[in-house]
Order: C-alpha cells, then structure tokens, then sequence
C-alpha cells in the first residue's frame, strides 16, 4: 500500500518554510504523495445553509477568514522542492474554475513536476462559495463531467473543438500535453453519481473519512458501475483519504487511530478491502503544529510502515 499527508496548507500554519519543511520531510521519509483541500472563499460559517457531507454533525469547521492557500498553486511550489512526491487534491471541486483554465493548471503541474500530478475531482457541496466565486451550482455532477471530456479533449488532441451542454469553444490549441497525455483522474464523492463518475472516467475511486465496512460498499457500487459501462473492475483502483491520530481513541470512524498495533490492524482491514494509496491527516503529537505532525509522520515511517506488507 502507498501512503501519502496532507500538506499543511490552511490556516497560519501554511507558510512557505512549514510547507517546504513537511514536503522535504515526508519525502525523505518515504511517502509516496503529499496532497492539498480546495476552497477558495465562502461566506461566515456560522450561515452556512449548505452541509458538510464528511462528518455527522454537517458543520464546516474551517472559520470563513481561515488562510487558504490555493491548491495547486502550493502543489507548483511543492514541485520545485521535491522530487518524487507525487502531487495531487482532495479533491479540487471542477465547477469553481472554467474548465480550460483548469486543465492548464493541471499541464503545467504535471510539465514543471516531472509527471508527478494526481487530479483528484469532486462537484463541491457548498452552494455559497459557487455564488461567490459567480461559478453556477446548478447542474454541478453534468458540468464536472463535461469538464472531465474537456480535460481529455484538451490532452489528447493537437487542434481542439468542443461541443457540450455547456461549453463551446475551438478549434484551438492547447499545450503542453500531459506525459503520455494523461493526467491521473482520482473521483471524490459519496453518491451513485459519483461512482459511475468514477467508473467511467477515474483511474481511481477516492473515498474519505469512513470505515472500512463503508468503503467496501461503495466500492461495489464503482464496480457495478463498471460493469454497466463494459470496464474492467481492475482498471479502476481504490484509494482513501483518513486521518491520523496516534495514541488517540478519540472517536472518530473517518481515522486511523490507537497504538501503533491498532492503527496496523486498521489498515490491514482496509487493505482487505482493496485500498491500495492512502491520503492521511496527521494529527500532531507531543507537540502543535507542523512540529508536532513531523513526530507524528515519523512515528508512522518507524513503527507502522514496516509492518505493512
């Protein structure tokens, strides 16, 4: 199994020394990804009449005047300082930006970083942050799918032209082209859209936040989708955002946590399920902050890393 963190990209902990820091580190330490969350700006939580989909309770925690930085802007900046991390979202919510601005975002990340990109996708949940951004809600899963036919369009092909529902454009040109002109497609979401999204169009389903059991039922229904669409189930791998919290029992089913013994028990059983590259949210330890998440990736690197096959 692959294991990537969580980049330390939001609040005043994301600063260009702790971002380049906790890269350096994590590559050196063995991860194989680093990753960052995608939100732009979005109006006093506390009025929020959307819902969180990723925790019980549907509150957004992250106070509207948290600093953010933008997320494949730091992913560029991670590029320059590292040389194996693979880069990737979870998930950067396709209807914020214009889809052609979009996929040139995405080709310069995979150009200046080598090949190393990961787009991880989702349709967004927050109504408010698209009326700020003047991006429509409406029809969010079918704009993310033209998006997703534009991305290959705009990748595959030398003079573009494209006609959907909602965008028009061409012919024009676009470059550069991906490596092997492709970018990795990782699918985010929780719903029968989501999963035949995922079925057809992701290299990989991403889960996030839920136990093993869970994850199991929705990677059946990604297969059945498959299926549907005449795709071999094995085309299609399954990947898994959690946190992680060492010498916790705080409860929370969205997190690998325990002793070192418990948290390889977990991912054993999440191994079984078939995730094969897990995104974890460290939970600093001993101490706060990025200092703290160091010990805590360390810890990882020493005390689980080796027991899993």
């Amino acid at each position: 199994m692959k294991f990537g963190v969580h980049l330390p990209h939001i609040g005043p902990q994301g600063t260009r020394e702790n971002v380049m820091r906790f890269a350096r580190e994590a590559e050196s330490l063995g991860f194989h990804s680093c990753w960052v969350s995608d939100h732009i700006a979005y109006p006093d939580t506390a009025t929020l009449e959307s819902r969180y989909p990723y925790n019980t309770s549907g509150d957004f925690t992250a106070p509207a005047q948290t600093p953010w930085l933008d997320a494949v802007g730091t992913l560029l900046f991670v590029a320059g300082c590292t040389e194996r991390l693979q880069l990737g979202t979870t998930v950067m919510i396709l209807g914020y930006r214009p889809p052609i601005q979009t996929a040139k975002l995405w080709a310069t990340l995979d150009a200046v970083s080598g090949g190393r990109a990961i787009l991880g996708v989702g349709v967004g949940w927050m109504r408010e942050e698209f009326e700020a951004l003047g991006m429509p809600f409406d029809r969010r899963g079918a704009r993310a799918d033209e998006a997703l036919d534009i991305f290959d369009a705009l990748f595959t092909e030398e003079m573009i032209t494209f006609e959907g529902p909602f965008t028009t454009f061409g012919p024009v040109g676009f470059g550069p082209k991906p490596r092997g002109g492709h970018i990795p497609i990782w699918v985010g979401g929780h719903s029968a859209p989501a999963f035949r999204r995922a079925a057809r169009h992701g290299d990989a389903f991403h889960a996030v936040f839920i136990p093993p059991e869970q994850v199991a039922e929705q990677w059946a229904e990604v297969g059945r989708f498959c299926d549907e669409q005449g795709r071999e189930r094995g085309d299609v791998e399954l990947t898994l955002r959690l946190r992680l919290s060492i010498d916790s029992d705080y409860d929370d089913d969205g997190a690998l946590r325990g002793s070192t013994a418990e948290i390889v028990d977990a991912i054993g059983r999440y191994g079984e399920v078939g995730v094969s590259h897990m995104t974890l949210d460290v939970r600093p330890i001993e101490q706060e902050g990025v200092d703290g998440q160091l010990v805590a990736m360390q810890r990882f690197a020493d005390e689980v890393r080796p027991q899993i096959d």
